[in-house]
């Protein structure tokens, strides 16, 4: 599913001010109002992204208890994390 991002055309709540990222069906009829304020929106264009960056990633993976390996010698492996 696409992520969409709504900015508010007014005034607004500092949400929708920013911008609020709503994943939603290409078929889904657009957001016309602000969830919290009830601010007229505006779908506006965002650029690709897949939602995480690759710090936040092996963050992430580290906490849920993966570990990344390093090669260091044929058939041998260092833990960096």
């Amino acid at each position: 599913m696409p992520i969409y991002v709504y900015k508010a055309l007014e005034k607004g709540c500092p949400l929708c001010k920013k911008g609020v990222e709503v994943f939603q069906k290409m078929k889904d009829k657009e957001l016309e109002r602000c969830p919290l304020c009830g601010a007229k929106l505006k779908r506006v264009f965002s650029p690709f992204s897949l939602g995480f960056s690759k710090t936040g990633l092996e963050r992430r993976a580290k906490e849920a208890g993966f570990h990344k390996l390093k090669k260091v010698d044929k058939g041998k492996y260092e833990k960096i994390y």
